[in-house]
């Protein structure tokens, strides 16, 4: 049912309708300057409801995004994670206020990711409209959003912002392997999961979880099913902490097995001939090296080695460990099945530098296959 109402110089209209529990719901827009006006409202407001859309519903964009981080996201994402989306619901707060999910704009979030654009680089542009691509898409099946105003939208960055990743060059990859391996003390894991690094470009929380049963010495593989929390959430009791510390892969994709050479394993047997626990790098104290501990024993080998990077650190490992594969001729597919990406294009935005940089390699071996037709 609709009524339409003249009040004053403009006119009214008011739809009413039962939900599917025979409720009575009722929503009115005023201020038309026509009745004709008022009947197209009507029509697409009617026409909305048909599809399933609840147009009373009204949210905020921000409290939309934080319900979707509380119910969506964080029982499966790491603290670190949260702790981004929680940074991304400030920037939203700060641009769009109280303003309606609903009132949203394409050209409105292309605007906000413009000027976001000025002070943040390509990428971090990039991984924010990723993460509110996800949540109004959340939005569009909660009923609270017909249209995708973040689709096909420009990410468009300040270049000057770009972080430098520091990796090592093949000497200096030899060079810290030879370093580490100079004093391997099973007491001590901390070397012995550097030099896992290196060699397997694991994650940190990938190796940390690593179990003797995950590591087939026989066909030289290691299964990559689990990562280890190092850090609680804040709202979470240390009891609980302490008997949850093992958590999915980053994602499926990360599940995965891998091809190691003789050379770790071997460093690996020197921890099994002395384990004490089913944990591969449970250290004498029966704790994990921690982020701070790899960082410090990294930046001593480096220092020993007069080799200084400054944005150098543990997770730089599994870039140089893309340098080395790429150095080597891999190629970029396999080494994306490697990471545990869950496509190729991740791997090439990522290593983009990396593959521009051995792009005159690649060059002469596509010249020089063309040569030997």
């Amino acid at each position: 049912m609709t009524q339409y109402v003249k009040r004053g110089k403009g006119w009214q209209a008011r739809i009413y309708w039962r939900d599917p529990f025979g409720k009575r719901h009722t929503k009115s827009q005023a201020g038309f300057r026509t009745k004709k006006l008022a009947q197209v409202w009507a029509v697409e407001t009617k026409s909305r409801l048909n599809q399933g859309i609840a147009v009373d519903k009204k949210i905020s964009f921000v409290d939309y995004y934080n319900h979707w981080v509380d119910t969506y996201k964080r029982p499966k994402i790491a603290q670190s994670t949260l702790n981004r989306y929680r940074i991304n619901g400030r920037v939203l707060k700060r641009c769009f206020g109280d303003i309606s999910i609903k009132d949203v704009s394409r050209s409105a979030y292309q605007k906000f990711l413009n000027d976001y654009g000025k002070d943040h680089s390509p990428r971090t542009v990039r991984k924010l409209n990723t993460c509110i691509r996800s949540c109004v898409k959340s939005a569009i099946l909660d009923d609270f959003l017909i249209k995708d105003f973040t689709q096909d939208v420009s990410i468009i960055g300040n270049e000057n912002k770009n972080l430098d990743v520091d990796y090592l060059n093949l000497k200096e990859i030899r060079a810290l392997l030879k370093e580490t391996k100079s004093y391997l003390n099973w007491r001590y894991t901390s070397r012995f999961m550097i030099i896992a690094a290196i060699y397997t470009g694991m994650r940190k929380e990938e190796l940390q979880a690593l179990t003797w049963s995950d590591i087939d010495f026989t066909n030289q593989t290691i299964n990559i099913n689990k990562a280890w929390r190092e850090t609680k959430d804040e709202d979470e009791t240390v009891e609980h902490f302490n008997n949850h510390r093992f958590k999915p892969t980053k994602s499926e994709n990360s599940t995965r097995i891998i091809k190691v050479n003789p050379e770790l394993l071997d460093c690996l047997d020197i921890l099994r001939n002395h384990a004490k626990s089913n944990m591969v790098f449970m250290n004498e104290f029966g704790t994990l090296p921690t982020s701070n501990a790899l960082n410090r024993k990294l930046k001593s080998l480096l220092a020993t080695l007069n080799i200084h990077r400054k944005n150098f650190h543990f997770h730089s490992l599994r870039h140089s460990h893309v340098a080395l594969l790429l150095a080597n001729g891999i190629d970029i597919y396999v080494i994306s099945r490697r990471l545990g990406h869950a496509d190729v294009s991740i791997t090439a935005n990522t290593y983009a530098y990396l593959i521009d940089e051995y792009k005159d390699k690649t060059d002469n071996q596509i010249v020089n296959a063309l040569s030997n037709l």
